[in-house]
């Protein structure tokens, strides 16, 4: 079984085409069911100020992780799984 603790500061790689989309800040949790339903990868902002703005998030359901490593998580978003969706806190 694995911890939320486990999950966070692991690298995600998306193995549909092998790019870093990040790392782990945040878990989606279905609190009625008690079960993980995604990951949130916090987007790099570009910019002088950028270490005080926060932008926008790639959350990664949990049905299109592959594999969760001692290091990376491995998720597969591409062609007809591409799940993945952008939000921006405001």
């Amino acid at each position: 079984m694995i911890s939320t603790q486990d999950l966070k500061n692991k690298e995600v790689i998306n193995i549909h085409n092998g790019k870093s989309l990040g790392y782990v800040e945040d878990i989606v949790v279905e609190l009625n069911k008690g079960t993980v339903e995604g990951i949130v990868i916090p987007q790099r902002s570009s910019g002088l100020f950028s270490i005080f703005n926060k932008g926008a998030e790639i959350v990664v359901p949990w049905n299109a992780v592959r594999r969760v490593g001692e290091e990376v998580i491995l998720v597969d978003l591409g062609g007809e799984n591409e799940l993945a969706f952008e939000r921006k806190d405001g």
